[in-house]
């Protein structure tokens, strides 16, 4: 009986709409449109970060002419959470928030205007190091998830648009 549900399941799953985004690998449209995203420098150690992380995501297709340029400013806040009685700090928290736009090269249309974000929370311990290396693996973390968002916007505004112009 089980056999038969999952067979009926999986023959009524075209029927949904859905297609898979990268089908066809590397060779895909999607794919293809990503490898032609430029992404100019990002000023500070967390856009360094963020950067490096969105080419790695983008760049899984190879390289490509650019087609279009992903302009990005990020705003990096750490900011106080906890107070003890004695006025000390006993938790932070580390907000990364991205406003970006993919911007068509050849024409200069804005073809994605949006805003990406994550946070994440510190404990404030005695060590100092402790403290500031906790505060830098954050910004690591969420450079990441910050890229992967933008990355999966990029995807799917490149996909609404269709093939990368030539």
């Amino acid at each position: 009986m089980r056999a038969i549900l999952a067979l009926l399941a999986c023959l009524a799953l075209p029927a949904c709409g859905l297609s898979p985004m990268y089908a066809g690998g590397g060779d895909a449209a999607v794919a293809q449109g990503l490898a032609a995203v430029e992404v100019p420098a990002i000023p500070g150690r967390g856009g360094w970060l963020v950067r490096n992380a969105l080419q790695d995501r983008l760049g899984i297709a190879g390289d490509a002419p650019t087609a279009y340029r992903l302009d990005v400013r990020l705003d990096d806040t750490l900011e106080a959470l906890g107070v003890l009685n004695d006025d000390t700090i006993s938790r932070e928290r580390r907000i990364l928030r991205a406003r970006y736009q993919l911007v068509d090269a050849a024409t200069g249309a804005i073809l994605l205007d949006a805003t990406a974000g994550s946070d994440a929370g510190i404990d404030v311990v005695s060590s100092e190091y402790a403290t500031i290396a906790a505060e830098q693996k954050a910004l690591e973390n969420l450079a990441r998830a910050v890229a992967e968002q933008m990355a999966t916007q990029v995807s799917l505004a490149l996909r609404a648009r269709g093939a990368p112009p030539q």
